[in-house]
């Protein structure tokens, strides 16, 4: 069927579906990111910045550290959860969806809150940090727009 021949109604729904497959890809991004910081954190490693300087600083910081768990693995299960929920959001699973909005919108107000403590109380940037940052405010628009994406009421 083509674009042009198909129910209008079936649009939104495959548009949103489209974009939570394309958020549960970012955050796969996210997650590898998240899992690479758990790794380093749990073998010892230093993680060395090849963008900016700073990562050390931040990473060895105690907000790096939330009562013993490593904050990035904390985030690679946000991450993996998000991954889950949109999944199931592109086969139309509205609970997965809703579920998806609260999670997408907690990491975002994580997320600030992190930007915060870099720019003000560190005052050094991780360049693993701040990619985990654009990937999260990457799925906040994808799912919001997604969120909004519904068929038209008929009249």
């Amino acid at each position: 069927m083509s674009p042009a021949t198909e129910n209008p109604e079936r649009r939104p729904r495959r548009r949103a579906s489209t974009l939570y497959g394309i958020a549960a890809f970012i955050a796969l991004i996210g997650l590898a990111d998240a899992i690479y910081l758990t790794v380093e954190h749990i073998t010892g490693q230093s993680v060395r910045c090849t963008v900016i300087s700073g990562c050390s600083e931040v990473l060895s910081s105690p907000y790096a550290v939330v009562r013993g768990v490593p904050l990035a693995f904390i985030g690679a299960i946000a991450y993996f959860t998000v991954f889950s929920l949109a999944t199931l959001g592109a086969f139309n699973n509205k609970l997965a969806a809703k579920s998806l909005m609260g999670v997408v919108l907690l990491m975002f107000l994580t997320t600030l809150w992190l930007l915060y403590l870099q720019a003000f109380v560190i005052r050094h940037f991780c360049q693993f940090c701040l990619l985990s940052a654009l990937v999260t405010v990457t799925l906040t628009l994808i799912v919001v727009i997604a969120s909004r994406t519904k068929p038209k009421s008929k009249p």
